[in-house]
């Protein structure tokens, strides 16, 4: 497979230049000026952060990209879909005053939210996924699959369930209806140890489905009412939930890959990773912890697969911060994300898209001063 082009620029910026400034030169050299973007309607895949979670992307990237996409002539609007769990996202109503309270507003970026499965995460489209092998269809957001071009910005981090969070996780299991997450979601249900549980209930305050009991101060999951969405493994600060379901997380990376596939085929397509604020876990934790690795830059192309590959690499061959959740792990794997989550594999989900003809892992990573 040919490689793909991966457009990156860093954070250094000299007295009289900005961030923002080196973020349009580099989408712009990186050719999303190529995409016809004349009277389209543009989805900016966002995420727009969990309340009380600080390593979002701050909204002046979001407003940078919409100003570029409104200059070439096109119609651009933030979107997310809702969540699974218990949280602030999980309709529209409290998902509109999140993005809100962290900053995205039409004042602050100059377009409009739009929560693309509607008020209660039910207005979806059932769209084919070509070459599923986990999934035959997709359920996507309708205000997505209404879009005529479809734009990813992205926070690349760690995550609790699928090793690292990019472009993929962000288009895939971001756009996915709340149906759409629960069919990623049900294949592997997370099992208590209960030797090392200590009874704090911290993690039935993120179950959404009333799953998890306790007996004799120790928690219990109930696999009936279970749906797998993983958020318990990441609340738990004692190490005590795990999925023990030995191929979920497998099949969690490929379905994320197939959705993205049903998101972005027939349609124009462009993505930018920024890596930054490198937290160990998703954006959909009302907390963030300490970075694990030093601020590395912005990455783009038309290629997410090629682009999270480069951005594994970049955070891969970065030192890890010893003062953050590195400094607590077995650094034994020389991979940061597999030292922080063992029991995830990252490659499935790079290896699955290539596979399924989403991408090409193959990258030739060009420099942007």
């Amino acid at each position: 497979m040919a490689s793909s082009q991966v457009y990156f620029t860093d954070m250094r910026c000299k007295v009289g230049e900005s961030l923002l400034g080196k973020l349009d030169r580099l989408i712009a050299k990186a050719g999303i000026d190529t995409i016809d973007f004349k009277q389209k309607y543009v989805a900016i895949k966002i995420h727009y952060g969990e309340p009380g979670n600080l390593s979002f992307l701050r909204p002046n990237f979001a407003k940078t990209v919409a100003d570029k996409i409104k200059a070439l002539g096109g119609m651009p609007f933030l979107t997310d879909s809702n969540t699974l769990y218990v949280g602030r996202r999980n309709n529209a109503l409290v998902h509109m005053d999140a993005a809100f309270e962290n900053g995205y507003s039409p004042f602050s970026t100059g377009v409009q939210n739009i929560i693309a499965d509607g008020l209660k995460g039910t207005d979806d489209v059932e769209v084919p996924v070509t070459g599923g092998e986990y999934c035959k269809t997709a359920r996507i957001g309708r205000a997505i699959m209404d879009a005529d071009i479809v734009i990813s910005l992205n926070h690349f981090k760690g995550h609790e369930m699928t090793g690292f969070g990019g472009a993929l996780k962000n288009i895939g299991m971001g756009s996915g209806s709340r149906a759409g997450k629960m069919h990623m979601h049900n294949d592997g249900k997370p099992e208590v140890d209960k030797s090392v549980c200590t009874g704090c209930r911290a993690c039935t305050k993120f179950c959404n489905q009333k799953a998890i009991l306790f007996e004799n101060n120790k928690a219990r999951i109930d696999h009936n009412l279970c749906v797998g969405c993983g958020r318990c493994i990441g609340v738990c600060n004692f190490h005590a939930i795990s999925n023990n379901a030995g191929t979920s997380e497998l099949a969690l990376n490929c379905k994320i890959v197939e959705y993205a596939k049903a998101v972005l085929e027939g349609r124009p397509n462009f993505h930018i990773n920024i890596v930054n604020q490198v937290s160990p876990y998703c954006d959909c934790h009302g907390e963030n912890d300490a970075a694990i690795i030093p601020d590395i830059g912005i990455f783009a192309g038309f290629d997410p697969v090629a682009l999270d590959k480069a951005c594994i690499d970049a955070v891969n061959a970065a030192p890890g911060i010893t003062t953050s959740i590195l400094g607590d792990r077995d650094r034994t794997h020389n991979d940061h994300f597999t030292d922080i989550h063992p029991t995830t594999d990252w490659r499935s989900q790079i290896s699955h898209a290539e596979k399924i003809g989403l991408g090409s892992s193959k990258y030739e990573l060009l420099t942007i001063k």
